[in-house]
């Protein structure tokens, strides 16, 4: 009983060992069977194992396996929204296979297989596409990396795909919110040169130039993105904002009241033509187009918190009229009707302010103009707030 026992254990351990055997011979015939989840797990194997690490044909195996999974996998996400990308980072993994592959041999090849010069050249745009869902993710770091890669395979040769810039404008992107910033303008220009009819670009572009303040560069940037845009919303507030950033209030207000808002439908657009509207006081002009925005992005701090500030903005001017007024008479009707109108403002700012303080809870800004409205009301949430600010500056 003990010998039959010990005949059954053996014969297992010897199919365990077996099964987990590394085998480029299986990792090839799964791949040629294009079953390429079994092939990765095949090949997997193999470049762990210490001698087969070291042969470019390994790594050639992995390249093409990983390449083909990405391909099906992000293929199946392009025609359904809903798939579920089980391997992300099988693009990248795909790149620095190939790379290790023409380390080791750069003519290393294998039958029914791409080579790492062919395949290297090709894997832009899987790589774009990862390095940009890492962007949504905000893993800002791990989407440089990705989008370094990219760009290396992008300019291998002439692309096959052209990206009009976008690989550039991401990677700068990540680069900004990595805090990079002093970096980003060579992936820009790249961006334009390669075509870019992106307004962010030129915009951030424009942007870089007055940052060291070299109003002739920003200006042959803007002039460049307006023959390229002529129609853009967003070149055209680029256009508005140099010319106050210049000192020229007439030619920006001028521009400023030249530009349709009736037709703007992006959220962004709207929020930074209000921007202007607010630096020229046309707070109610602004609440309008701010009001659009929040029906199109609802929950956006920044729409919310423009709101805030615009109605406090507006109390403020009326209440300023009612005191004018009731130095010499405060039962005067239009000084009462003053009074009733900055009151519905603030109001209502409070109430914006409040959205938004859902959002960014310890916004120092929002919380101090909340504490002085909720001052000016008497009201009892007066406590709540000044006890949020003091304990967010005792932690300082």
């Amino acid at each position: 009983m003990k010998r039959a026992f010990f005949l059954i254990l053996i014969a297992v351990c010897v199919m365990g060992a077996t099964a987990q055997k590394p085998s480029l011979n299986k990792a090839y015939n799964h791949y040629y069977d294009k079953n390429f989840v079994k092939a990765k797990e095949a090949i997997d194997l193999c470049v762990q194992d210490e001698k087969l690490a070291t042969k470019a044909q390994t790594w050639l195996y992995k390249g093409n396996i990983y390449y083909f999974l990405a391909n099906d996998e992000y293929g199946a996400k392009q025609k359904d929204s809903t798939y579920q990308i089980v391997y992300p980072d099988a693009p990248v993994d795909a790149f620095d296979a190939f790379a290790k592959a023409k380390e080791i041999n750069a003519n290393a090849e294998a039958m029914d297989m791409l080579t790492a010069k062919e395949a290297l050249p090709q894997l832009y745009p899987l790589l774009l596409v990862r390095g940009v869902d890492l962007l949504i993710a905000k893993d800002y770091a791990s989407a440089k990396t990705t989008l370094e890669k990219s760009i290396a395979s992008y300019e291998m040769g002439t692309p096959q795909y052209p990206m009009n810039g976008e690989i550039y404008y991401y990677y700068a992107y990540a680069m900004e919110m990595l805090n990079q910033k002093d970096e980003v303008r060579p992936y820009y220009e790249k961006a334009v040169k390669d075509g870019s009819a992106n307004p962010y670009v030129y915009i951030r572009l424009i942007e870089s130039y007055k940052a060291e303040d070299n109003p002739a560069m920003a200006k042959s940037v803007l002039d460049n993105a307006k023959a390229k845009l002529s129609s853009n919303t967003g070149i055209a507030l680029a256009e508005v904002d140099y010319y106050y950033w210049m000192k020229d209030s007439t030619k920006a207000r001028a521009l400023l009241n030249a530009i349709p808002s009736y037709s703007i439908t992006n959220p962004d657009e709207l929020v930074n033509l209000s921007n202007c509207y607010i630096k020229e006081k046309r707070y109610a002009d602004a609440i309008q187009l701010l009001e659009r925005a929040n029906r199109l992005s609802s929950g956006n701090f920044v729409v919310l918190y423009n709101l805030g500030v615009c109605e406090y903005s507006l109390s403020e001017q009326l209440f300023n009229q009612y005191n004018q007024l009731a130095v010499f008479n405060p039962d005067d009707a239009n000084a009462v009707q003053y009074k009733h109108s900055s009151d519905e403002h603030m109001t209502k700012a409070a109430g914006y302010f409040e959205q938004a303080r859902q959002i960014e809870p310890e916004d120092m800004n929002l919380l101090n103009t909340l504490r002085a409205i909720y001052a000016r009301q008497q009201s009892p949430k007066y406590d709540e707030i000044d006890a949020i600010i003091n304990r967010i500056n005792s932690n300082k």
